[in-house]
């Protein structure tokens, strides 16, 4: 049975990489966000905005435990999901851990093309930007680095190096 969680901050690849990995695998993908969007019918800045934070990490977390019952899955979390609860301490637990570690120069790069996706992000200048990334990543670190395995995800630009990146991870957990 392979049970896989993918965490790392937003434009980390956790998605791209998760996708193309779970295909590989021939086992299905479950991208945290989209499943509680789908089953609320509504945007996780929906949520979080009726629910405030303290509420969506709560369904969050509820919603973490019901996809972590899945079999033979890798699962792409929320880049704050393992940071609140017992989140980080639940997912070894019950499945392997991999932090998509990105050096924030390049999630910079990422970013600032899917930031009108992303209304946190959404009317910060560059160097707003890089210090809002930077101080994320600080106070993450700590729960990200509880993972399992730490995987080098700077590399996720092109689809070569996607399935470059696939048979590294495939590689170290062994599979």
């Amino acid at each position: 049975m392979i049970r896989i969680f993918l965490t790392g901050y937003m434009g980390a690849g956790k998605t791209t990489l998760g996708k193309a990995f779970a295909r590989k695998l021939n086992i299905p993908f479950v991208d945290l966000d989209w499943y509680i969007e789908e089953r609320f019918h509504k945007t996780v800045g929906e949520l979080f905005t009726e629910r405030g934070e303290t509420g969506f990490r709560e369904l969050e977390r509820t919603m973490l435990h019901e996809v972590a019952e899945f079999e033979d899955v890798i699962i792409s979390t929320g880049g704050g999901a393992p940071c609140f609860f017992d989140n980080m301490e639940f997912m070894n637990q019950v499945g392997k851990t991999v932090f998509l570690n990105v050096h924030p120069d390049v999630l910079f790069q990422r970013l600032c093309i899917a930031k009108q996706q992303r209304p946190i992000l959404q009317g910060k200048q560059d160097e707003e930007l890089k210090e809002f990334i930077t101080q994320a990543l600080e106070k993450r670190a700590p729960y990200y680095t509880q993972a399992h395995h730490i995987f080098n995800a700077d590399e996720l630009e092109s689809y070569h190096e996607i399935e470059a990146s696939v048979d590294r991870l495939q590689e170290l957990l062994e599979l």
